[in-house]
């Protein structure tokens, strides 16, 4: 996620280093790589100005306070801009109306409307207790209902029934009527889209806010489209009274053009970021914790936040009586890392998350998710003798792991390997304390190819 801004910037906190005060000479270079980082992002060029005269504005003259170099102390100015340039504080949804609170999703074709409506209705289900109706008004796209209808299946999340010979009208009224008697916290109304913006639509997403009255109106944008998503923001904020915005596929976005301008160009916070394909994710937006993202430096509050969402706390309490006994570690308990690692998004969400230096190192272990599937896939095809003695594992029960899990011998070695090498760093866990287990793991972190 905006990898190549990272790097750039990352580059001109480095060029700083060795100075003794930020002054106007030494800092006049790194403002103009931070400006051709940012217009090679795709942030809108008004934008980049008022970043950077922000940014020499608050950094002339500092002083060097501590042990902080010029390169930490331009960092953190560059941190305090970033944040104010995105919103400074996350703006949560207003669901504070009488039952049901309407949320209407709005947005162009292939944006990602109906799949983050989805996503929606499963994170307010699990952090706010909500009980969600999903409708779909778009009786224009192919197979747009049934695409909503299989997702709510999916999610487990109640839906409300529409056809094509239906107007979007009194689809909407007749979702929010049923929400109301069947006690629905919250209505999402997944609304048409095109591939352009047009009079027609605008008509009737204006008749649909009109009728609603919705709490909350969402613009849903792809990320990846830069300064084109922050234009047709734009355009749908002054067609309608917008409440925020999400941004789908920032994943996929290595620029960062629109979550760096939307919220300056349009006036409107983003509420939300899309993350991945997967049903959890869907984050809430936190300009803070993106700038340190930005700025290579992680976002470890929003994987704490995970860890307390995904993991089993007394399977996680077991493994650490374990540890500490320095004895018991077995491959089920290697199995259960893995499952809890998924239950967070997985390796590809964990190291978007770590801070730029660990994302290096682990991705130069080469794990990734795939890896990771395939590691729990043989440890699934062991007996559960297996698994708590990883020791009698000898060449003919290797081969019948490798065809149970349809790989070869080569990688259920590797997976030995790997498994003993945690094996070591946790019993020198268990003898000397973090300081021993963080050298045991300098430069062992064991790949598999």
């Amino acid at each position: 996620m905006l990898d190549n801004l990272t790097q750039r910037l990352s580059g001109v906190i480095k060029n700083l280093r060795g100075q003794a005060r930020l002054t106007e000479s030494n800092i006049q270079d790194a403002l103009r790589e931070v400006r051709m980082a940012l217009l090679e992002a795709d942030v809108a060029l008004p934008v980049v100005k008022d970043f950077i005269a922000q940014v020499k504005e608050a950094a002339l003259g500092q002083e060097v306070i501590g042990n902080l170099n010029p390169g930490q102390a331009f960092i953190g100015v560059v941190h305090r801009e970033l944040t104010k340039l995105m919103g400074e504080h996350n703006d949560a949804l207003n669901l504070a109306t009488t039952p049901p609170a309407v949320i209407l999703m709005a947005g162009l074709q292939g944006a990602g409307k109906t799949t983050t409506s989805g996503k929606l209705a499963k994170l307010l289900r699990e952090q706010q207790k909500k009980k969600v109706l999903l409708v779909s008004c778009d009786v224009y796209r192919p197979a747009a209902i049934e695409q909503l209808r299989t997702l709510a299946q999916q999610l487990e999340i109640d839906f409300f029934a529409s056809d094509i010979s239906q107007k979007p009208q009194d689809i909407a009224l007749a979702a929010h009527d049923y929400a109301k008697k069947h006690y629905h916290d919250v209505l999402i109304v997944d609304t048409a889209g095109r591939l352009a913006i047009d009079a027609a639509m605008m008509e009737e997403i204006k008749q649909l806010n009109a009728a609603l009255k919705p709490i909350e109106t969402l613009f849903v944008v792809d990320a990846m489209t830069g300064q084109d998503a922050v234009n047709t923001a734009k355009a749908f904020g002054e067609a309608l009274p917008l409440t925020g915005v999400i941004l789908t596929k920032l994943d996929g976005d290595a620029r960062g053009g629109a979550a760096l301008s939307v919220r300056q160009i349009t006036g409107k916070p983003i509420k939300f970021i899309g993350v991945s394909e997967k049903p959890n994710g869907l984050e809430a937006f936190h300009p803070e914790r993106m700038a340190s993202r930005v700025l290579g430096m992680g976002d470890v509050l929003s994987l704490l936040e995970e860890a307390q969402r995904g993991v089993d706390m007394a399977e996680a309490q077991k493994l650490a009586k374990k540890v500490q006994s320095g004895k018991g570690f077995d491959l089920n308990d290697f199995k259960m890392q893995i499952v809890q690692m998924r239950k967070m998004g997985g390796m590809s969400a964990l190291m978007d998350k770590l801070p730029a230096q660990l994302s290096q190192a682990a991705a130069g272990a080469q794990v990734d998710d795939k890896q990771i599937n395939r590691i729990e896939g043989i440890i699934n095809s062991m007996t559960p003798l297996e698994r708590s003695k990883p020791e009698l594992i000898k060449a003919s029960r290797k081969r019948r792991i490798a065809m149970g899990a349809g790989v070869q011998v080569m990688h259920v070695n590797q997976l030995l390997n790997q498994f003993e090498q945690s094996q070591k760093m946790m019993k020198m866990f268990s003898k000397g304390g973090m300081g021993k287990l963080m050298r045991g793991m300098a430069g062992k972190f064991p790949g598999l190819r």
